[in-house]
This record gives C-alpha cells, sequence and structure tokens, in this order.
C-alpha cells in the first residue's frame, strides 16, 4: 500500500492591518483582517522537513502590512488581487494563492452637529468580505460578501406544516418574530464591476435587506431563496449567491403566572442552540468556479 501526500496549503491567518491615510486634516481609515494561503509544490516541506520551497507565514503577513503602504487600500477586492498575484507570480514555489480579507466598518464621530475629522466608532459587527484566489496564467476567481448583518422582522413570519414526530414539540405559528446574523458570499463570474466594487457590494445588500423586509416569509428558507434570486436578476455579473442564515429564536415569554397577557409583545431571545440555513442559488449557465469552489469561501 502506498501512502502519498494529499492537497495541502499554509498561509499566515488573520493579520490585522489598519490603513490610516492623513493626506488631509480629514483623516480616513480601513480596518481590515487578512488571512493568506498559499499553494503549491511543498511536499518536501512535509516529507522531509526542507523549507527550501517554503516562504514564511512572517513574510506573507509583512506583505500584507507593505501592500497596504505601497499600493494603498481602496477596495477590497482589488488589494486581495494585487496580495495574490503576487505571490502566484513573484514567489517561485506557488501555484495559486488564497486571500480572505474581512473589513470592518466605522463611522465618523459627529461633535456639536459637525464629523470629527479623525474620531471614529465602530458602526456594528458587520464586516465586508471578499475571497480571491488567483493561479498561475493571470487567472483569478472573486468571491465577495458580507457576515454579521443582524436583521429582525416583528411579523410577516410563518413555521407552520413542518414534518412532526414521536419527538417534535414545536408549536406551529402563524406570527413569530424573524431574526438572523446574515452571511451572504457571491461570486463574480465577469469582474471588476461596471460602477465599482463598492456600488456593487451596495447594492446587493440593499436588495437583501429589501427582500428580507419584503417577503412574507413560511420559512426562512423561502427568504433565503427570495433573497438570492433577486440579486441574480439585478447583477448579471454575479453567478452565485449562497447564503447563511442561523435562526436567532425569540421565545414568547409566559406572564400568565404574573396574570398579565402577552399577545407578542415580550419575548425570550435564545442565542443557542439555533437552527442553520444554508442555501446557493445560482445560474445554470454560470461558468466554472474553479478554486473558488473547492474551500470555504462560500459558505464561510
Amino acid at each position: 500500500m502506498a501512502i502519498t501526500l494529499g492537497p495541502n496549503q499554509y498561509g499566515k491567518a488573520e493579520t490585522r492591518v489598519v490603513r490610516v491615510y492623513r493626506d488631509t486634516e480629514r483623516h480616513e481609515i480601513r480596518d481590515l483582517n487578512v488571512s493568506t494561503l498559499l499553494r503549491g509544490d511543498f511536499a518536501d516541506a512535509h516529507a522531509r522537513g526542507d523549507q527550501a520551497r517554503v516562504l514564511p507565514t512572517d513574510s506573507q503577513k509583512n506583505t500584507c502590512f507593505a501592500y497596504a503602504k505601497e499600493k494603498g487600500v481602496g477596495e477590497i477586492e482589488d488589494y486581495a488581487l494585487d496580495l495574490a498575484r503576487h505571490f502566484v507570480s513573484d514567489i517561485g514555489p506557488v501555484s495559486a494563492a488564497r486571500i480572505d480579507v474581512e473589513e470592518y466598518r466605522w463611522e465618523r464621530i459627529s461633535v456639536a452637529g459637525r464629523p470629527h475629522p479623525h474620531a471614529f466608532a465602530r458602526a456594528s459587527d458587520e464586516v465586508r468580505t471578499t475571497a480571491v484566489t488567483a493561479a498561475a496564467g493571470d487567472r483569478a476567481w472573486v468571491v465577495s460578501g458580507l457576515a454579521g448583518l443582524v436583521v429582525m422582522k416583528t411579523t410577516g413570519s410563518e413555521f407552520s406544516g413542518f414534518l412532526q414526530d414521536r419527538y417534535t414539540t414545536l408549536a406551529e405559528t402563524s406570527d413569530r418574530i424573524l431574526a438572523t446574523s446574515l452571511a451572504a458570499r457571491w461570486r463574480y463570474q465577469a469582474w471588476p464591476p461596471a460602477a465599482g466594487w463598492g456600488q456593487a457590494h451596495a447594492q446587493i445588500r440593499q436588495i437583501l435587506l429589501e427582500r428580507f423586509a419584503e417577503v412574507h416569509s413560511l420559512a426562512l428558507q423561502q427568504s433565503l431563496w427570495e433573497m438570492g434570486q433577486a440579486v441574480l436578476k439585478a447583477r448579471d455579473d454575479v453567478a452565485e449567491i449562497r447564503l447563511s442564515a442561523p435562526n436567532r429564536h425569540h421565545f414568547l415569554a409566559d406572564l400568565a403566572p404574573f396574570g398579565l397577557d402577552n399577545p407578542g409583545e415580550v419575548f425570550h431571545a435564545a442565542d443557542r442552540p439555533y437552527g442553520l440555513i444554508q442555501c446557493a442559488v445560482l445560474r445554470d449557465d454560470a461558468p466554472d468556479p474553479g478554486p473558488a469552489w473547492d474551500s470555504a469561501a462560500l459558505f464561510g
């Protein structure tokens, strides 16, 4: 029986890069979490401990910081593409590179009604994301997205008619709170977007919010399907979108022991366990996703 080394990769995870622009008195900040993964001929490192073809992960970290200065941080997709192409083009043993970037949202603090030039407050737990994979021959795949987008609707959601077995205790409901912390990943089939990465991200985010609000939901699965469909109908440059939604359950508090009625007004918010609903919505004629498919980039 022969034993062989299978697929392998290595890199530096979660390098926190904060780029401050001080060109004027009004400062700008970009707050990133960057992870790199390199693929290539690293068999000797595993089999014999030979590091001759291994670029240290510390060097990868340093590259993330240097590129933030040398090339700047514009759209995170462009920053990730620059990094991925550098590793593939300039580091001999590397045949493919994947760069994951999360961007944290900050808002300028207002003082006496005026935005402060260099003071900021963290906006929310929502992050903008991208996962870029580059390979030889200037091939690249871009998956953009968001995570931690917390949404809620206080009515317009049902859950009934579900399969029941002898362990089922959940009561059917025609009116419930629907809340989730949405993660979405969409794979571009044509890029860069005509109006820019930022505009595409903003439009897709708004579509997801609007469909979540507008759809009378018979199940969270139905809401995700409608949200995904709407994105693909609006964006010809998107081949596929994947959505992951933990159900943030809200259970009606029992106030009867206190002689109080509770017509859907007071709830207990439970953080676990929770239902987790995930789906992919894609075009049947979408091109081969390439290496963007072989990782967690789409579901996160």
